[in-house]
């Protein structure tokens, strides 16, 4: 919800812009030997086996998802999808309503709350752990340390949230290391601003609540102590999203409150920059070159929090709304981060695509959310009224970082593929997940319940739907076909669930071990479109290679129509292939049943295609 209220100021500003851009680009190598492919789970909800969904429900009416939940056979499971990295999502403790009070937590107030079971995104307690994921909530951290075993005996790495930018309202640390002092502790609160506050101050001002629009009220009204419409903060904080009210707006982040990165109230910086030329060093220069510098106390605060994860057993992060802090803190961070694990993976949700290449350059981000070029194309194409003919364009201006921008078709954020707000049907996903996942060298990412066709139509309480809720505890019906009771069988998915799930599986493990993906790309969509009879704007084509694996895609978007034409594969592939004027048998990778020739006849190739609606095929070249 904050994430498109954000994107939608960007747009009214007029920053976001076609793909070319003003600046030199680099071409950037891929740093990975194959594609990685990372699985998004709402942690809370994988392992909820309780159907009663009662908008605003407890804890105890509609049940919630434990650590323990991951079991063996579960991880197993997301291991044979095709899946490389498991990024956690809602791990570190935040702000909730439930009493665990007898835990030494104190409780939250509904007020700066927002639904039942809070947002993972108004962390009150960086070093510890959500306590409603734990059977046992003294035990807590033991049990996330175990589950980090568990998914690394399955060889798969763990990715966990950092919110940089804000944390909750009433954070509270409970379980610091010795030495690290609380957010805010050390704060001198009758300035605005200071270097070394952690926080921005109004004072001698009361917080004031929002006032709640919309019918909207806290638990949906029921009644609780604390749900007053009152929270006792003086003096007053700027909240999360930058404003500087006393009384943010209903609209507003209100449950947080913005962390201080250096940056002064008129926007000007309070700490050095990278000189000139540093995008080009690595992070050994970065770290080389913060080590005698003085920094704001929020940056070690941040970079203490990394350092204890990795300590922990964690292999990388998903750093929440990172252009709103300074390039140059991540700088900072990253090459921190990545003094003590090299390998760490660094993913950053980025919107803005005139910052891109200073997160990826300066910041020393490995990857980016791809989400306002790759993923808004092709989203208006599977609602119907994109063209396909933009995804080369796209591609093309994103070729020096095309590495760095990991794509998606779901995250907690953006609506399911099978809302009827979005595609309304899970099966329009899959030309657009053979694109998604084998356009480029970045990695890929799925969202739990992706691959079941999940449409994200709980009304949970706060929000509404079409998106999963990370707001209130519900359950997620088609996931919880897909979870059996716990065994992860698939045991109670109707076929075409089923046959959904098979789709990915064959897919993302494809991806997982094909040289080609991490080679290199061309498009042939426009030579097609130009001189192939019967091939339309709802197609897409392009070759990836490499030196042992030659690759033709094709995919048809209409839900519709079906194809056949004559793929033409032009001189110049030929040419960069070392291909003779003879056929060529081609496997076809995501159904292997597919009994195709390429045709290459006076340095130009040809394939007969027969393309069905939202079929795909994945041809490969037997030399």
């Amino acid at each position: 919800m904050k994430r498109n209220l954000y994107i939608a100021f960007l747009v009214i500003m007029g920053i976001l812009h076609s793909c070319e851009q003003k600046v030199e680009k680099k071409s950037v190598q891929p740093t990975m030997k194959k594609k990685a492919v990372v699985y998004q789970v709402f942690t809370r909800l994988f392992g909820n086996t309780n159907n009663t969904n009662k908008p605003w429900g407890t804890i105890e009416e509609n049940g919630v998802g434990k650590f323990a939940d991951f079991t063996d056979k579960a991880l197993s499971e997301i291991k044979d999808l095709g899946i490389t990295h498991v990024w956690y999502t809602g791990v570190p403790h935040h702000a909730l309503i439930n009493d665990y009070s007898a835990y030494g937590i104190s409780n939250d107030d509904p007020d700066v709350v927002k639904g039942r079971a809070g947002s993972p995104y108004a962390v009150k307690d960086y070093y510890n752990v959500n306590p409603d994921l734990a059977v046992d909530p003294s035990k807590r951290l033991e049990e996330f340390k175990a589950l980090i075993q568990r998914t690394h005996k399955a060889k798969m790495k763990v990715i966990i949230d950092i919110v940089p930018n804000h944390v909750a309202r009433n954070y509270e640390g409970q379980t610091n290391p010795e030495g690290i002092s609380d957010f805010g502790a050390n704060d001198d609160t009758s300035l605005e601003y200071h270097i070394n506050n952690n926080f921005y101050y109004i004072p001698e001002t009361e917080f004031k609540v929002p006032d709640w629009q919309d019918g909207y009220l806290p638990l949906g009204g029921e009644e609780n102590k604390l749900s007053d419409a009152k929270f006792k903060e003086r003096p007053a904080k700027w909240t999360g999203n930058g404003s500087r009210l006393a009384q943010p707006h209903f609209n507003d982040w209100y449950e947080t409150v913005k962390v201080n990165y250096g940056i002064r109230p008129d926007g000007t910086k309070d700490f050095e920059e990278l000189p000139e030329g540093f995008d080009a060093k690595d992070y050994k220069a970065h770290f080389e070159f913060w080590s005698t510098k003085t920094v704001p106390d929020s940056w070690n605060k941040f970079r203490d929090i990394a350092l204890y994860w990795l300590d922990f057993g964690v292999d990388g992060f998903r750093f929440d709304m990172a252009e709103m802090v300074p390039v140059e803190f991540w700088s900072y961070l990253n090459s921190n981060i990545k003094m003590k694990n090299p390998e760490a993976f660094l993913l950053a949700e980025v919107y803005n695509p005139d910052l891109y290449r200073d997160y990826i350059h300066k910041g020393k981000m490995d990857y980016l959310y791809d989400k306002v070029e790759l993923y808004d194309s092709i989203k208006h194409i599977m609602k119907g009224y994109g063209w396909t003919d933009h995804i080369p364009v796209v591609q093309k201006g994103m070729a020096d970082i095309e590495h760095h921008m990991l794509h998606f078709l779901e995250n907690h954020d953006e609506q399911r593929i099978a809302s009827p707000d979005f595609a309304g049907r899970a099966e329009l996903a899959k030309p657009a997940m053979v694109v998604s996942a084998t356009l480029s060298t970045s990695p890929t990412m799925i969202y739990f319940g992706q691959d079941v066709g999940e449409p994200g139509a709980e009304d949970a309480g706060f929000g509404s739907p079409t998106r999963t809720s990370i707001f209130d505890y519900i359950g997620v019906p088609n996931h919880q076909r897909w979870m059996n009771n716990k065994k992860f069988d698939g045991g109670q998915l109707t076929d075409s669930e089923q046959e959904l799930r098979d789709f990915y599986k064959r897919l993302l493990n494809f991806t997982i071990e094909s040289d080609a993906l991490m080679g290199e790309y061309q498009e042939i969509h426009f030579f097609n479109k130009n001189h192939t009879e019967n091939y339309d704007h709802r197609v897409l084509s392009y070759v990836r290679w490499s030196n042992d694996e030659k690759l033709i895609i094709v995919s048809n978007f209409d839900v519709e129509k079906s194809y056949a034409f004559e793929l033409k594969i032009p001189e110049e592939i030929i040419t960069k292939w070392n291909l003779k004027n003879q056929e060529y048998d081609l496997k076809e990778e995501l159904y292997g049943e597919i009994d195709k020739a390429l045709f290459v006849k006076n340095g130009q190739g040809k394939v007969e295609v027969e393309l069905q609606p939202l079929e795909s095929f994945i041809f490969r070249v037997n030399e």
